[in-house]
């Protein structure tokens, strides 16, 4: 064992060591399935939700019994006791922690900006995913990319808002860069997602190859044989072929020209230049109105103002001497 994993080891003992010590505490649960939640006083009915959308759960191109063993969920009261459940190592923007070798979830159970208690359901999905796979697998390991992406995809979170989230990361220059599959997990919680929406792609980008069949097949021979080589029997890739064609796609996929061929964005464009023609045209009215308004008579004329004559009109003058009437 390397010492890497002695002291992953040695931080999953610690970490289940207080865990053992909290449960103490916490005397009540429920189980759905063969889940079994471990919640405070005061959460029994966010518990009862959540085990009530935890299961029954299945999970693509697996076993139907493959949490047949268990797995626990523990419902974190507050931030004190996350971090003592999680080592405090989980990152900010972390919604949830799983430890699939022992089939431990922790999720929080309060007001954070971890997440909304409207996303923990998916939550629960993307971590009960991490330890099905885990527990198909065995003692193999899987490459980053691929649990992390397989988690999101399972979940439901590779969305269409998750691609909108890709295009615009494609635009802005923000996505990590696509010439490798070991991506860089970053601290900040938007290149965090765009590191997870890019693992997602490429196992929905699998899927696309040959479905939910041919994927389970792959996940037979990876536990056979080991990832590279069962990818290379049953999608024909090798790691370096993946990465290039992936690469492509996603680019095609969720680059600046389709961002830009979308009927939204076409749309937005129309009303923007629309809104525009109005303006430029309205203020061109207003000056044509003014240089009216400034050329017309007065309403009230000097002659107007005149003061009214006394009396009839005078008589006209007299013809002069000489002139005669014709």
């Amino acid at each position: 064992m390397s010492g890497r994993r002695a002291a992953c080891g040695a931080l999953v003992s610690s970490v289940l060591c207080l865990a053992a010590i909290v449960t103490e505490a916490a005397a009540q649960e429920i189980r759905a399935g063969p889940i079994l939640f471990r919640y405070w006083p005061g959460d029994a009915r966010f518990a009862e939700a959540l085990a009530a959308a935890a299961w029954p759960a299945t999970f693509p191109a697996l076993p139907s019994t493959v949490l047949d063993s268990g797995a626990t969920v523990f419902l974190a009261p507050d931030e004190l006791r996350f971090d003592s459940l999680t080592g405090a190592r989980a990152p900010d923007w972390g919604a949830g922690v799983a430890y699939p070798d022992r089939g431990i979830i922790v999720l929080p159970a309060y007001a954070s900006r971890r997440a909304s208690p409207q996303d923990l359901p998916r939550v629960l999905r993307h971590e009960l995913a991490h330890v099905a796979l885990q527990r198909w697998l065995g003692a193999l390991r899987s490459p980053r990319w691929f649990t992390e992406g397989y988690a999101t995809w399972t979940a439901g979170q590779f969305d269409e808002s998750a691609a909108w989230l890709l295009r615009l990361a494609f635009l802005t220059g923000r996505a990590p860069p696509l010439d490798s599959l070991v991506l860089d997990w970053p601290l900040q919680p938007t290149d965090a997602r765009v590191a997870y929406l890019l693992s997602a792609s490429a196992v929905a980008w699998l899927d696309e190859r040959g479905g939910e069949r041919t994927m389970r097949i792959f996940f037979e021979r990876w536990r056979e044989t080991g990832f590279e080589r069962a990818l290379f029997d049953v999608y024909g890739f090798t790691n370096a072929t993946l990465e290039e064609y992936w690469s492509k796609t996603i680019r095609r996929r969720y680059g600046w020209l389709l961002f830009l061929a979308q009927s939204v964005v076409i749309w937005a464009i129309t009303a923007v230049f629309v809104i525009v023609l109005f303006v430029i045209r309205r203020r061109r009215d207003r000056r044509k109105l003014a240089q009216l308004v400034a050329t017309e008579p007065p309403d009230q004329p000097a002659w107007w103002n005149e003061p009214p004559l006394d009396g009839p009109p005078p008589d006209p003058p007299p013809p002069a001497s000489g002139d005669s009437m014709r």
